[in-house]
């Protein structure tokens, strides 16, 4: 048996387990797809042939074979991920869950929405939809469906924050996380009114503080009307290009700037996607349902290569593929090169472990990273306000 045989056999037998109402010729094909891909790195259907045994002895011939595939709406994206990725978050239920809600571009004519977890430095993919929309801003109603999925799936986890930036901060959001339960971290649009200790409501970008410094506002109303209450965490970060303005329904803390600070794990996973690792932007698919079929095959094989990773990391064998003494590079690299070894080198393919709920090791590239990490938020001065409950003023 060939070591790219070995891998497809691992993979199709985490498919056969966990997606069972599935067509077995669907996971068969799907499995040699993510196989080539760990292997080429390339979201491109014509770099896979190399990688696939096969009987036909034209590359024309394999690659129509992925395009019916991704041109297959019988083919259910959600029925096949969601069970691998519920399976990989099984040590999770007694741990804090947090979920990035992101959007981006592909050629500025597909958006892809994202709803991550965030996962030791990283985001590793839970949902995602994609539709033809030039801009990374969308409405609630179209990312309200991934929502209401993403509660009924998480249902036995009791305690979920979302994480969004600037362009999800509307009436309709909060409104459905007050209902749903979840806690959340949002930052707010600087033109945002809200109602704090003064008489009238005021712009957020009026209220931001010094270099510096940090004020904490409790039971403050948001936009005009004032009906939505929450806290809110305003800071402006030494060196910082922008302050912050953070609304959560827990206590305001610097804590909060912290919980915030991890939905940008999911750039990283952008990078990744797009570019860094897969070349996804190499593709040369231009329908969006295809599209979601062939981000599949890479929601897979990211979450494949990280739980490869971590289990590098608990074999004590990190530091045979990253050169760093302490950990320098991310779980999907180590799990990357380590498939690369076992590909090239003879190395043991590893038995797949669930996600780390607690990073064993952070990742640093060096000790200035390190040291820049751990001093990059400080503060001279914090305020602490807390706003009655009054009418609201016409």
């Amino acid at each position: 048996m060939t070591n790219s045989t070995h891998l497809y056999g691992q993979l199709i037998n985490q498919l056969r387990q966990h997606s069972r109402a599935c067509d077995l010729r669907h996971l068969k094909a799907l499995a040699w797809m993510v196989s080539a891909l760990l292997c080429s790195e390339e979201l491109n259907l014509a770099a896979w042939e190399p990688y696939v045994p096969s009987r036909a002895t034209k590359a024309q011939s394999v690659e129509r074979r992925w395009h019916r595939f991704m041109e297959n709406g019988r083919i259910s994206v959600m029925a096949i991920y969601i069970p691998l990725v519920l399976a990989a978050l099984s040590r999770w239920k007694q741990q804090r869950l947090y979920l990035a809600l992101d959007t981006t571009v592909l050629w500025d004519r597909f958006c892809m929405i994202h709803l991550s977890v965030v996962c030791c430095g990283r985001a590793v993919p839970v949902l995602w939809r994609v539709l033809e929309h030039g801009s990374a801003t969308v409405a609630f109603e179209t990312y309200k469906p991934l929502l209401r999925r993403a509660r009924w799936l998480l249902r036995q986890y009791p305690d979920v924050m979302l994480l969004a930036d600037r362009g999800f901060a509307n009436h309709q959001l909060m409104k459905w996380l007050h209902q749903s339960g979840w806690h959340y971290c949002l930052r707010l649009p600087c033109d945002v009114f809200v109602h704090t200790t003064r008489r009238y409501p005021m712009m957020v970008g009026t209220l931001y503080p010094p270099q510096g410094e940090a004020r904490l506002y409790e039971n403050v109303g948001l936009w005009s009307d004032g009906v939505h209450r929450c806290n809110l965490v305003l800071a402006t970060v030494q060196g910082a290009k922008e302050s912050w303005a953070v609304m959560t329904d827990e206590l305001p803390t610097l804590q909060t700037l912290w919980q915030y600070a991890l939905r940008f794990q999911v750039e990283e996973l952008f990078l990744d996607s797009k570019s860094g690792a897969f070349q996804l932007e190499a593709s040369r698919l231009r329908s969006a349902a295809a599209l979601e079929r062939l981000y599949l095959v890479a929601a897979i094989a990211l979450l494949f290569a990280t739980t490869q990773g971590m289990a590098v990391q608990l074999a004590g064998l990190r530091q045979q593929i990253d050169p760093h003494w302490q950990r320098g590079i991310s779980y999907l690299k180590i799990g990357l090169r380590w498939l690369q070894g076992v590909m090239h080198k003879g190395r043991t393919l590893l038995p797949c472990v669930p996600l780390l709920p607690k990073d064993p090791q952070p990742c640093f590239a060096s000790l200035k990273a390190k040291h820049d990490y751990d001093d990059q938020i400080w503060f001279c001065r914090i305020r602490s306000l807390v706003c009655k409950l009054c009418p609201i003023s016409n």
